[in-house]
């Protein structure tokens, strides 16, 4: 079966060589969708200076999920299964992180370590938060629970409760065995193919060549256990390497666990069946960081549990909030 890599890559190519004049492939809209920044229509928040693609559902005066995607540089699009809760009494709230999904697009040197996304994530929440009282639960994925974790490890008392699923890791040792362990690209493999295939023909370093090209490197194999790539809108490619290239130099600023004990309600802590990158062991491991935590495995899917194990995952959610 074809990859999606270079189903995209086809089309990209028939379209370059069946037209008198090549098209511009920087310009918006040519190889990846639009962002808040050319799409006026689409639902948008200002935080801390940018403008990130965001919605919400529900009674807005219902307790907060604020869903929290990968990456970093993915978005919220394989996790709107989350929409669900709306109709049991939440406010389900969605962003895409700065620099990712189809948020406004930043250079390399704004992204200098992990607090702007804590900075970020603090106010989606004051964003929507409209009193003390309201209720704030973080849901967080991959990525996005490690940066849920970094929150909480910071502000324990302002969160009621956390649901956490597959974090990597919560140092820089922990993320990097993980990542190891996911990253079993093939060196001729079609995937890896696909992405030096493409080189041929698509040059140049501006976010919307660079975003395309890593769309077709998501192509590669892995071992995260999911039989088809998560959905998605577009992925961001500076906020992904920028991001990862500080933690590498700054690997002291990777420590989220120096608090996190003092976070006393119960974690729903999300490990899957399939993905064997990742496992009981590293789960036990990760979750022991907290005082307090429920250990659930996902049955029959990968480590996009909230898209892939939903039916599943739905019913562990509402009973841990219950």
């Amino acid at each position: 079966m074809k990859s999606i890599g270079l189903s995209l890559l086809a089309c990209l190519i028939f379209s370059l060589f069946s037209c008198e004049k090549r098209p511009d492939l920087s310009a918006h809209g040519v190889l990846v969708p639009l962002t808040v920044m050319e799409d006026l229509s689409l639902p948008s928040i200002h935080v801390n200076g940018v403008k990130l693609h965001s919605e919400a559902f529900g009674d807005p005066s219902d307790p907060i999920i604020l869903v929290i995607h990968g990456g970093p540089g993915a978005d919220y699009r394989s996790n709107l299964n989350f929409k669900q809760l709306a109709d049991d009494g939440y406010y389900v709230v969605f962003y895409d992180q700065m620099g990712a999904g189809l948020s406004q697009r930043l250079d390399a040197s704004h992204y200098v370590g992990v607090q702007i996304y804590i900075d970020e994530l603090d106010g989606v929440i004051n964003h929507y938060r409209q009193n003390s009282q309201q209720k704030v639960i973080l849901a967080g994925h991959s990525w996005g629970a490690m940066l849920a974790a970094a929150y909480l490890n910071q502000n324990p008392t302002k969160i009621d409760h956390a649901i956490l699923t597959e974090p990597g890791g919560f140092n820089w040792d922990q993320t990097l065995t993980y990542i190891a362990k996911t990253r079993k690209i093939k060196l001729f493999g079609e995937g890896t193919n696909d992405v030096v295939y493409q080189d041929q023909f698509i040059t140049g370093s501006d976010h919307n060549i660079l975003d395309y090209k890593m769309i077709l490197s998501t192509a590669g194999e892995s071992a995260t256990g999911d039989l088809t790539p998560p959905s998605f809108w577009r992925y961001g490619a500076v906020s992904q390497s920028a991001s990862f290239d500080f933690a590498a130099k700054n690997t002291d600023q990777m420590d989220f666990t120096t608090n996190l004990k003092a976070f006393l309600p119960k974690v729903l802590f999300v490990y899957s069946e399939l993905n064997t990158a990742y496992g009981l062991e590293h789960a036990q491991l990760l979750s022991s960081e907290f005082s307090n935590v429920e250990l659930v495995e996902i049955k029959d899917c990968g480590h996009e549990v909230p898209q892939y194990g939903w039916q599943s995952l739905y019913p562990a959610i509402k009973n841990y909030l219950q």
